[in-house]
């Protein structure tokens, strides 16, 4: 069975019955089986990072598997009208081995008619289910443990249905369970934090100015004046207004029940973006992390070099 999943693309498509309405659909997998088994029908994206296409180009009275091939870090699938399933393949242009790669994926808003699966030589675990965009619909799991397996649900209607998601690779580090890449509510160890300095997409010293919380999403937006920017690769903090007393300003997310306040102090933050969003990771106090900074390079521990002034 697992060579016939690695030679399923290509061949022609697998074709079934549809069963008559408005009772269920084939299970999703007996869907995958008609794949393994039999084959599907593939398509290339244009632009190779993403893909839209539609089930109305199946044949009305049958459900069909498709192969949809990817090679980029990022990007979207939207299947309008959906129909039997699609298998997603993504196979990004990186020097760096599965093993080190994260998936992420996260519905697009009002997605409906289709389950979202990960699966692996024939077994699937459910990622999201049809119309369930609630708080924390982003999983994430080890690149290794499989691909995306997207099965349309039965609908008395399609003709208002789309099921979309973005998807993006990264490489930090995925335990082995579906998991989300925010930060735990916890302080970060010594180690950590200097892991953090070195490999996080920013790094900025600053103050909290406010806190937002989101009940609904189950996040809060940490807004943030900040004295010092060693590092960002999106324009997160941009320079506040006159009259501020100059440095940046931006915003961070974080969980909700990581409870953050408003408070005095400076802070170290460091983070990455996920989704085009900053996220919070380890945040010590300036002066805690000076204090281990300068610990470490004593030591000759320190990973990489930053200004501690």
């Amino acid at each position: 069975m697992r060579g016939a999943a690695r030679a399923a693309g290509g061949r022609t498509g697998q074709l079934w019955p549809r069963p008559p309405a408005p009772g269920p659909g084939p299970p999703p997998l007996l869907l995958l089986l008609a794949v393994l088994l039999g084959g599907a029908g593939a398509q290339y994206s244009s632009d190779l990072c993403s893909w839209k296409g539609s089930g109305l180009t199946h044949e009305a009275h049958r459900k069909e598997v498709e192969q949809v091939y990817l090679r980029c870090s990022a990007g979207t699938v939207e299947w309008m009208y959906p129909t039997g399933a699609l298998i997603v393949n993504l196979r990004p242009n990186t020097f760096l081995p599965s093993r080190h790669l994260t998936l992420c994926i996260k519905p697009l808003r009002g997605s409906s008619g289709a389950n979202i699966y990960l699966e692996k030589t024939g077994e699937l675990k459910l990622l999201v289910r049809d119309g369930d965009l609630g708080p924390g619909q982003a999983p994430c799991f080890s690149f290794e443990q499989g691909g995306l397996f997207v099965e349309a649900t039965p609908q008395q209607d399609i003709s208002r249905r789309t099921t979309g998601f973005q998807y993006e690779l990264t490489s930090r580090h995925a335990g082995p369970d579906l998991h989300t890449l925010s930060a735990p509510c916890r302080p970060c160890s010594h180690t950590e934090v200097l892991l953090a300095v070195c490999t996080s997409d920013f790094v900025v010293r600053g103050s909290i100015q406010d806190v937002t919380h989101e009940p609904a999403q189950q996040e809060s937006a940490i807004h943030l004046h900040v004295s010092r920017l060693y590092r960002q690769k999106s324009r997160v903090f941009r320079p506040a207004p006159e009259g501020e007393g100059g440095g940046w300003r931006g915003r961070v997310s974080t969980l909700l029940e990581c409870g953050v306040r408003p408070g005095h102090g400076e802070f170290l933050f460091t983070g990455h973006m996920h989704f085009g969003e900053a996220w919070l990771g380890c945040a010590p106090r300036f002066k805690d992390f000076q204090r281990m900074y300068r610990d470490a390079e004593e030591r000759g521990l320190n990973p990489c070099e930053i200004g501690t002034e």
